[in-house]
């Protein structure tokens, strides 16, 4: 008699799940390694070709941060290192769910770069000027009648994003790219910036050569609020010399000066500032990299010199932004895949837009403070008053 047959029973292994302190504990790890990971990158910047690399990239992904575009150039520099990606330098990054909206999945084995990301909440008011008024909502709690609601970053964690190259899939549409001829500047750029400076109370004109200008490509003055150009340079030369100045003003330099502003630091700005801006228009001005940034982040008395670059990138940024804010769109996108909405990423389409502007301070929760530029006195070498001209 043949034994009846018993079905085969599998043990299912059930992982235990991780407790709220497991939890917490693994977040806090992942930002740890994220802010040693900055801090490494940050340290990098010892001269003025990285620094310039760094702000060019910057301006080719303005929707992120400036301590995000620094953790995801260092990881692909470091995934390009070791063979996972094609190119050294990132097209287009995009979060897991971002890529799936286009048709595309991550390939098997592409590890993603992590970065900072927001974690906001609401809160509400019936007193909103009052900022001891504004009490947190919980999640799915409807505001009282009468209440204003605002969302508001709380804390960061990490998340992950991959390059183009990770992921295989659907064609992502180009965005068209206009070819500028040697010595051309994009239409309008010109007028945009003259506009800005104007709107700054300054008046521009023109000098006919450097001899006028001391040597210079342009000078602003503060005290008279004067800003000049040469006007016997190319196009593509006088657009980036008025960004430059245009940088200073907007940096509020003429108000920091009496503070002890290291000369060497509002160059470095400025300069950063108008190669941010062009290089959104895809105006090569890699022939005025910033320089000397090596010597005076270590010349700033009381200050690391990571402290001075990463307060500085964050400032260049926001700066940089404000003034492509008020120009003509810039051809060249911002890092984000041509045809995605920010509106799909992870956080979900309702809190998306707020998130997508948070990310943009998510990485200073765990940066240290800006230098304080009042502690620092006039005598010292290479400083000067915000009046002279020059800058």
């Amino acid at each position: 008699m043949t034994p009846p047959r018993t079905r085969a029973t599998r043990t299912r292994q059930t992982r235990p799940r991780a407790t709220a302190e497991e939890y917490q504990a693994a977040r806090e790890a992942k930002l740890a390694e994220l802010s040693d990971r900055l801090e490494s990158a940050v340290g990098r910047l010892v001269s003025g070709e990285d620094w310039a690399a760094a702000v060019a990239f910057a301006a080719r992904f303005r929707s992120r941060s400036f301590g995000n575009t620094l953790l995801i150039f260092a990881q692909h520099q470091d995934a390009y290192e070791k063979g996972r990606v094609p190119d050294p330098v990132p097209s287009y990054v995009a979060g897991i769910k971002q890529w799936n909206t286009l048709g595309r999945q991550v390939v098997k084995g592409q590890p993603g770069y992590m970065i900072y990301a927001p974690v906001t909440r609401r809160f509400a008011s019936t007193n909103p000027t009052d900022p001891e008024s504004w009490r947190k909502l919980d999640r799915g709690e409807k505001p009282r009648p009468g209440e204003t609601v605002r969302s508001k970053m709380v804390t960061v964690k990490p998340a992950y994003v991959w390059d183009v190259s990770q992921t295989a899939g659907d064609p992502i549409p180009e965005r068209p790219r206009p070819v500028l001829l040697a010595g051309q500047a994009p239409a309008g750029l010109w007028d945009g910036l003259a506009a800005a400076v104007a709107e700054r109370g300054y008046k521009l004109s023109d000098a006919p050569d450097a001899l006028v200008l001391g040597g210079a490509n342009g000078v602003t003055d503060f005290a008279a609020r004067t800003v000049t150009v040469r006007a016997d340079m190319d196009d593509a030369a006088r657009i980036k010399t008025l960004a430059h100045e245009l940088g200073h003003i907007a940096l509020d330099h003429g108000d920091r000066g009496p503070q002890g502003l290291h000369r060497g630091i509002g160059e470095v700005e400025a300069e950063s500032v108008a190669l941010m801006v062009c290089t959104a228009f895809g105006l090569d001005s890699t022939g005025y990299t910033v320089p000397y940034v090596a010597s005076w982040s270590s010349t700033v008395q009381g200050q690391n010199p990571i402290e001075v670059i990463r307060a500085t990138g964050e400032r260049v940024r926001g700066t940089a932004l404000a003034i492509l804010d008020r120009l003509p769109e810039p051809p060249g996108g911002d890092g984000t895949p041509s045809g995605l909405d920010r509106a799909t990423d992870q956080t979900g389409p309702a809190r998306a837009a707020h998130a997508h502007a948070a990310e943009r301070g998510a990485d200073r929760v765990d940066r240290l403070p800006p230098p304080d530029r009042r502690a620092a006195t006039a005598t010292e070498p290479g400083r000067t008053q915000a009046a002279a001209v020059g800058w």
